[in-house]
Parts: C-alpha cells; sequence; structure tokens
C-alpha cells in the first residue's frame, strides 16, 4: 500500500513535513476555500502541488471534491454543478491526480457528539453518543417529528439527559453535529440546518439512491476518459441521521452502487472506521469482495457500546476496537498482488491512517479534531508494521 497524510492546507497546524516524517509518501488534500459547486481553478491546484511539494511530499489523492446538496437533491443549480465537477476531474487529472474520493451523504457529512472525548488513559478521541445525539435532535434542534425516529426508552433517555445539560454542552452539541466536512467553513446554525432537512422532503432511501446513480452516470465517463478513479466515502456513521436516509452505509449499498455503474472508475473509499461503526459489517468480507473496486483505504477502528444499530461508539486506537485491521490489510495485499500479476497501473493502494486520538504533545497543539500529529503517526507506525510482517510472511524478507 501507498501510505498517505491527509493535510488541509497551509491552515494545517500539522505540515506537510511533519507528515514526512511520520513516514507518510504522499498527501491527502483537497481546496477546501473553494465554493461547493464551483470548478476548481487549474491555478489553486498548481498551488496546492506546490505547497505539498514544498514539504518534501506529493499530493496522491484528492479527498474531497464536495458534491453539491443541490446535486443530491436534484433542485436548484444541480446541472452546472455537476458540470464543474465534470470540469474539476479534467482539471485535477492534467495535473496528475488519479484518485479522488467523495461522499454522498445528505446535509451532514461525518457525525460525531464529541470531538474531544477523553479516554481512561487522559487521550482524546472523538464520540459518537447515541443519547446525546437524541438529546439535539429532540429538544435543541426541535426537528419536527423527531421524536418517533427513536424508541421510548431513548426519548426517556434522552430527555434526562438534557435535563440536567449544561449549557456550555447544549452549545457543543450544536457546533459539533452542525459543522461541515473536515477543514471547510461550512457549517450550521439550529435554523440553517432546519432549512436543509426541510430541503429534503420528500426524497426516500430510494430516491436517493437513484440520484447517486444519475450523478455517477454523468461523471464517472470522464473520469474513464481523464484516467481518474472516483471512490465513495461511506456514511459516518452508518446509518439516518435527522430523518434523513443514508445510502452507503452496508455491503448491500455498496454492491448496489457498483452494479449500477459498472465501470472500474467507479469505486470504494473503505473506511474500516465507519463502516465499522455496524456490527452487521464484515469489514475483511467487504476489503475481498470489492477488492478489484477499492481505490482508496481509511484505516482506523471504533469501539461500539453495544452492537445494536444504531450505537453510541468511540473512535479507539488502530489496533484496537471491533475491526480485525490485520485481515483487512491482509486482504488488501492479496488485492494489490493480483493487481501486479495483471499488470494494472493502479495496483498500489493508497491507504491513510484516519483520523487518530491526541496523546502526548498533541493535547496542546490544537490540530483539526481526528487529525492529531502524534496520534497518527502511532497509527501509521502500527498500521505499517502489519503490512511489513505480512509481506514478510508471504514474499520474504526484504519484499
Amino acid at each position: 500500500m501507498r501510505h498517505t497524510w491527509r493535510w488541509f492546507g497551509p491552515i494545517d497546524k500539522v505540515t506537510v513535513r511533519d507528515a514526512a516524517q511520520a513516514g507518510a509518501e504522499g498527501i491527502v488534500s483537497a481546496l477546501h476555500h473553494i465554493a461547493t459547486g464551483e470548478a476548481w481553478p487549474v491555478d489553486e491546484i498548481a498551488k496546492r502541488h506546490e505547497q505539498i511539494k514544498a514539504g518534501g511530499l506529493v499530493w496522491d489523492v484528492v479527498e474531497s471534491v464536495p458534491v453539491s446538496e443541490d446535486i443530491k437533491t436534484q433542485t436548484g443549480d444541480w446541472r452546472r454543478h455537476i458540470a464543474n465537477w465534470q470540469e474539476t476531474l479534467r482539471r485535477l487529472s492534467a495535473s496528475g491526480i488519479r484518485t479522488v474520493c467523495y461522499n454522498f451523504m445528505p446535509v451532514l457529512d461525518w457525525t460525531r457528539t464529541d470531538l474531544r472525548w477523553e479516554t481512561r488513559y487522559g487521550a482524546k478521541a472523538m464520540r459518537f453518543d447515541l443519547v446525546d445525539f437524541a438529546a439535539f435532535d429532540i429538544h435543541i434542534l426541535k426537528r419536527p417529528e423527531a421524536a418517533c425516529d427513536y424508541p421510548e426508552w431513548l426519548q426517556d433517555e434522552a430527555a434526562r439527559g438534557f435535563a440536567g445539560m449544561a449549557d456550555a454542552k447544549i452549545a457543543a452539541l450544536g457546533k459539533n453535529i452542525g459543522a461541515g466536512l473536515p477543514g471547510s467553513a461550512d457549517g450550521y446554525t439550529l435554523d440553517q440546518l432546519l432549512e436543509k432537512l426541510r430541503s429534503y422532503q420528500g426524497i426516500n432511501r430510494e430516491r436517493l439512491q437513484q440520484n447517486l446513480v444519475d450523478f455517477l452516470s454523468e461523471v464517472v465517463p470522464v473520469a474513464e476518459e481523464v484516467g481518474i478513479n472516483i471512490c465513495a466515502h461511506g456514511d459516518d456513521p452508518p446509518w439516518p441521521l435527522l430523518g434523513l436516509p443514508r445510502i452507503l452505509s452496508t455491503e448491500t449499498d455498496y454492491a448496489h452502487m457498483l452494479e449500477q455503474v459498472s465501470s472500474r472508475a467507479n469505486g470504494v473509499t473503505l473506511c474500516t472506521g465507519s463502516l465499522g461503526a455496524r456490527a452487521d459489517n464484515d469489514l475483511p468480507f467487504i476489503a475481498t469482495r470489492f477488492a478489484d473496486r477499492i481505490h482508496f483505504v481509511h484505516l482506523r477502528n471504533v469501539t461500539r457500546d453495544t452492537d445494536t444499530v444504531p450505537c453510541s461508539f468511540f473512535e479507539d486506537e488502530h489496533l484496537e476496537g471491533g475491526t480485525d485491521m490485520v485481515a483487512v490489510i491482509a486482504a488488501l495485499l492479496s488485492e494489490e498482488a493480483r493487481r501486479r500479476e495483471e499488470g494494472r497501473e493502479d495496483h498500489l493502494i493508497p491507504m491513510r491512517p484516519d483520523h487518530g486520538q491526541e496523546i502526548l504533545d498533541d493535547l496542546t497543539r490544537g490540530a483539526q479534531p481526528g487529525y492529531p500529529a502524534i496520534g497518527r503517526l502511532k497509527g501509521l507506525a502500527e498500521l505499517r508494521g502489519i503490512e511489513r510482517t505480512l509481506r514478510h510472511a508471504r514474499y520474504g524478507l526484504g519484499a
């Protein structure tokens, strides 16, 4: 695998040189300052390449080119936004990019109730607390009909939790849940969030799935033409939120997407943390089943409070949690070997240590939540150790 590292640009408190010192071979980045729906300017793409080269690495993967809410709902400027997405692919390809990640989560992207939850050893991790989320939905956001989406026991716990909730926590929940993509300036106030939710009225799971297929039917031919693999990141967490459907939460969901648009350029961002929040997702099996279409990998682990869906969970150390990371990496290495034998140019799958707990000096650096320097360095070192051991066992020392 090719070891990469997410970098949010010049605003990131963890530098490209830090990433190189941690053992990264390439960078995952995006132009977060470009408005969603607009084509990325050629000069801005070139500038990001130069910024990364100045730190000693190269730009390997784009994460993400955002998909606008207009595209997801097929309203407003959605056709212009698709044309701009296509043009962005052309410009990225001309600059040397070959992998582009995106997601199709409605309104909210990855969602956590606590961005710096304290573990038993004093590290800080991101957490999704189901009771806190229900309290936010029912009592803070006050979404109409919200209570209908939760069982009675959870409604009762949410009511008790909210009754004793400090003002600071109420404010933090609104900020954390209403945040946009990592690195983005986007985000919603409570009123803005309610308005966005209203824009999805009449869009059920089947309609959103079809809108994804329609989007891919437009952009995948361009990706094929310019030699880019596009890869869909799974829902995070992998179940419906705030009454909205989610359509990339399970093995079955991915199978539907890949079957509907069967081009190899239409692929998967395998995120073991996102899919791993569901006990019914078998990550080693998923890695094997979709191996041919996996273009990018996020390796991280979560520990679930229960095996129900939905559930509370926190982002654990990379080799802890519910996912068998050794089995996942073994499946990916097998696929890389198969691709080499087939002569595929994309035989080396880019991987990054996704997220990480804040430990040691991370606790005072103030980096983007989930993206500390030392916590990710630790995760990358552990993952590289697994990979090296498996390669040694399969091919012999030094391979």
